[in-house]
């Protein structure tokens, strides 16, 4: 078949939707389909993303006048380093590291252009993406279309396509009107998210609990599927300098730190249990981790920004990983996925009874705490003397075949099989 995405998000971007697309199109032309992805030109390059097929076709074009200018920045910034191997990565980004006023300024235009642009300043790429797409539809006559949201963008694009007679999927992910869509666009976001419900030809969430909440507020809409995100299963060669120390019991958390995920009884747990260390991976962390790390550095190892690859290493190295739940019990965050190809075992932090303590459980891949400090010291002191006994592992299934349905291959292969079943119906 051949496949048109439409997806703002895709490398050299990192995020997590870029990921996804990343492994999933790496995996359709592994397949032996012909996939071409409509996308911005970012500028610049991220190291350690999935490494794309040359097979695969990717039409870039201008983002919009602000994130132009910044893709040209990055552009010229990256000419201007030398070249970095893809070998191994140090730990070197400082605590507190300085805030440039060229960061100020960026961030102050973009937010001064999301109240005008929707659903976001991303929203300024469809005067360029449209004729982009009006080409690709002509020339590369996909099969099928897919519209990979956020952001809704992407779905205004889809329903485009479908209004030409292209049989469109739209993958979902998360409901377009969300708790922080601000009151301005809330009445649009709504609009985008009900014509996508009802003209799409299939429809892809990452969780049960957006396609429950779909059908409450827009009743019969079209079939509907669940896609997780995944996990790369393939061996990685050695990437960090970053070393574990194999006398200590060695936490690792990676992803993004929001203000429902607190990490400070957590902090208080570890400073009572001084043979422990937690290594945070993130871009930006609460100031009260980054006061702790001060306070107490051989506890609290702030590793930065690091490559996504270097990060899965990471995670298979570690002796537990942690994972701090979503505020909505029925998502599962995405790094969940990664944490279960790991082959390591996962502490799950929550306040509430949630989707991820279920899947924990059932595949045997880890604890549950309820996130209160007793809960934690007690975890802390049964997790310390396993660790000292050689037996951390014991008792869990940690092994590739429990979890090989999260994988990117078979996540893939799902998605063909929906697609398939699309192009047999009769176009609507």
């Amino acid at each position: 078949m051949r496949f048109l995405l439409i997806a703002y998000e895709f490398p050299p971007s990192p995020s997590p939707q870029s990921l996804r697309w990343a492994y999933l199109t790496r995996e359709l032309v592994a397949r032996g389909h012909q996939v071409k992805v409509l996308t911005i030109h970012l500028g610049g390059q991220t190291p350690g993303l999935p490494e794309l097929p040359s097979a695969l076709e990717t039409h870039r074009t201008f983002a919009g006048p602000l994130r132009g200018l910044l893709a040209y920045l990055r552009d010229r910034k990256h000419a201007q380093q030398p070249p970095v191997g893809n070998t191994s990565v140090a730990a070197a980004s400082p605590l507190r590291p300085p805030r440039s006023w060229k960061q100020s300024f960026s961030e102050t235009a973009q937010n001064l252009a999301a109240r005008f642009v929707f659903p976001d300043v991303r929203g300024e790429w469809s005067p360029w993406a449209r004729p982009a797409l009006a080409r690709c539809l002509k020339e590369f006559a996909p099969d099928i279309v897919i519209s990979s949201h956020e952001p809704a963008t992407s779905l205004e694009l889809g329903l485009l396509a479908k209004a030409k007679g292209y049989r469109w999927i739209a993958d979902l992910g998360d409901p377009v009107l969300a708790p922080y869509t601000p009151p301005r666009w809330r009445d649009r976001a709504l609009r985008v998210e009900l014509e996508t419900w009802r003209k799409a030809d299939h429809l892809i969430v990452t969780h049960a609990g957006a396609e429950r909440l779909l059908k409450d507020r827009h009743g019969p809409g079209t079939r509907t599927s669940v896609i997780s995100q995944g996990f790369a299963p393939e061996a990685l060669p050695a990437l960090t300098d970053i070393p574990f120390d194999p006398r200590r019991l060695e936490l690792l958390y990676t992803g993004s730190f929001y203000q429902f995920r607190k990490p400070d009884d957590l902090v208080a747990a570890i400073a009572a249990h001084p043979g422990a260390r937690l290594n945070i991976a993130s871009v930006t962390v609460p100031e009260s981790l980054l006061r702790a790390a001060e306070t107490m550095p051989e506890q609290i190892r702030l590793l930065g920004f690091l490559p996504h690859r270097h990060i899965l290493q990471l995670q298979r190295s570690a002796d537990v990983l942690i994972n701090i739940a979503n505020d909505d019990p029925s998502q599962v965050p995405g790094k969940l996925y990664e944490y279960l190809g790991s082959g390591r075992p996962i502490l799950h932090v929550t306040r509430q009874h949630d989707t991820s303590s279920d899947l924990i459980a059932t595949l045997r891949r880890g604890w549950v705490s309820d996130g209160s400090l007793p809960s934690l010291q007690r975890w802390f002191d049964q997790a310390s003397a396993l660790k000292k006994r050689g037996e951390l592992d014991q008792g869990f299934d940690l092994g590739p075949d429990i979890v090989s349905r999260y994988s990117w291959p078979a996540l893939a292969a799902r998605l063909e099989e929906i697609s398939e079943q699309v192009v047999r119906v009769p176009a609507r």
